[in-house]
């Protein structure tokens, strides 16, 4: 059984692949994880952006498969 592990996507970016690698780790559509983060942003008074830039700097890259 493969670990699943949370990484940024390589193939689903707009900026740095966050969004593509969650929306990967939950199974869920890219572009609702995207449209949540900007309501986040929006919303909370950029508190959202500070959580993309967190994130894109922890969440690691995925590694190239041979």
């Amino acid at each position: 059984m493969e670990e699943k592990k949370l990484v940024k996507s390589r193939t689903n970016k707009m900026i740095c692949g966050v969004c593509g690698g969650i929306g990967e780790y939950f199974h869920i559509d890219p572009t609702v994880i995207r449209l949540i983060w900007v309501i986040l942003t929006i919303g909370g008074f950029g508190s959202g952006l500070l959580a993309y830039i967190v994130a894109a700097v922890v969440i690691p890259e995925a590694c190239q498969e041979f």
